[in-house]
Parts: C-alpha cells; structure tokens; sequence
C-alpha cells in the first residue's frame, strides 16, 4: 500500500505544512498540490466543494506526493466513508466534543475489527493500491477538532480514545466558544492560554496537535512550540491577496487622470 507521508514526518518529530482548498476545481487544486505542501485539505464543511467535486480534486492531488486531507462537513458515518472510499488519506472532522464523538469517528474510519467502516474502497484501490484493505487501519489518519468548551471540559477523555491519531484547533471556534474574538492568529489571552493547554495535553497523549493559521509567521511560532501539522491560508485566499498585490501596485504606479476642462 501507498505510505502515508504524514505518519513518517511525524515519527521523526518533523511538522506538516498542510494548505487548504476551498476552490471546487480540479485545476487548481492541481496547481496547488505542485508548490510543494506536505498534505492539502480539501474543505467539505464550510464553503461550495460538494463530493463529486472532492473527488476530481483528489485525482489532482494525486498526480504529486502531497497527501490528500478532507475536512468532512459533519461526524457522520455515510460520509466519513464515502471520503475515505474516495482516497482520502486523512480526514479532519468538525466539532468533537466528547469521549463518545471520538469514539465514533475512531470507529467509523476503520475496519473490523477495530471499527465498523464499510467495505467498498472504490477508488482507494486505485490511489492506496491492491492491499489498501490490509493496511488502510495503519495508514490513514483521522483528526478529531478541538473548536468548543464542551471539547475543553473533556479534553482527556477524547485524547485518550485509541486510534485517534491527531486533533486539529479550529482557532475561530474556539475563541467564539470562549467568549473572544474570532480570529486565526492574535488570539484574545483567553483563547491563547486554551490553545496552549490543548497542545500540552495532546503531547501528553502522544496525540499529533494541529492548528489553522492565517500567516506562515503565526505557523511557524506554533510549530516552535510543538504543533506538528500547520495550515497556512487557503487557495481562495492566497489568490486575492496576490491579486491585491499585483492591483495595489498598479494603481500606485499610475499616473492621476488629467482632469479636463469645459
């Protein structure tokens, strides 16, 4: 079966640079998949990708050694599978909060007799290889996201539940759980000290913490401190501020419009 990349950067202690997709095209997601990022998430919770869109994007992925990561909408067992089914080497799934919710996903995305994922890797076949079925446990890994209070009160207990590999911040959501503003980067002290604490549990666990960034700056200082899986912006965003780039110096660089008179 295809290795997964992830699990050797981190056994080495090394950190993932993940970028994220929330373009529904496969072109760029080709594109962004060449600029060299460890993994790439495509983002099925929040935005306009729908599966059958997923799935062109994941063949692009496909065509570099950049691992496939899907962000599901929902702790869900239908679509758990179907992404896995798909390719998906890791999936990030939204708003576990309990022992319980971890659980479920643990069980969801492997096969028995670890969990109770269906059988059916379609096109994981084709990507993983022949063995897919025999090795697919070992090698996909699933993140459990830590973004409310509930997740905090129980944060032990989730990071305890075998065979969850990593969890991931979603920063926004947690300092909105907290009462702060939300944002990706310059946390309010509250959702800061949250953010440290989850960390230092995971490593106490032995659990892989990943974190959303909105600048390679904030992704590096977090991996300074241990987080070894940092997402840096997103295509949709990286094209507009490219485009506000190019556009800022073109006006800057164009001589005022003589006014006329009458």
């Amino acid at each position: 079966m295809r290795s997964n990349p992830l699990r050797t950067l981190w056994r080495n202690g090394g950190a993932a640079v993940n970028g994220w997709l929330a373009i529904p095209n496969s072109f760029s997601a080709e594109t962004m998949a060449h600029q060299g990022w460890d993994s790439l998430t495509i983002d099925l919770q929040h935005g306009v990708v729908d599966y059958a869109q997923m799935v062109t994007m994941l063949q692009a992925i496909s065509t570099t050694p950049t691992v496939p990561v899907v962000r599901v909408p929902w702790l869900e067992p239908g679509i758990l599978m179907k992404t896995l089914d798909a390719g998906a080497y890791g999936l990030i799934c939204p708003m576990v909060n309990t022992r319980e919710d971890a659980q479920k996903l643990v069980a969801y995305t492997h096969y028995a007799p670890r969990g109770t994922r269906s059988f059916g890797p379609v096109r994981a076949l084709l990507y993983g290889g022949a063995d897919y079925p025999q090795h697919a446990n070992d090698t996909i890994v699933t993140f459990a996201m830590i973004e409310t209070a509930q997740a905090l009160d129980n944060l032990d207990q989730i990071l305890a539940v075998e065979g969850l590999d990593a969890i991931y911040i979603g920063p926004s959501d947690l300092s909105l759980a907290l009462g702060c503003t939300p944002t990706f980067d310059d946390l309010d002290p509250k959702a800061a000290e949250a953010v440290d604490h989850i960390l230092a549990r995971a490593q106490a666990h032995g659990v892989v913490a990943g974190i959303h960034n909105g600048t390679p700056e904030a992704a590096l200082k977090r991996i300074a401190k241990g987080f070894q899986f940092v997402t840096v912006s997103s295509d949709a965003r990286l094209i507009a501020a490219g485009a506000q780039q190019v556009m800022a110096k073109m006006r800057a660089g164009q001589a005022p419009a003589a006014s006329g008179s009458y």
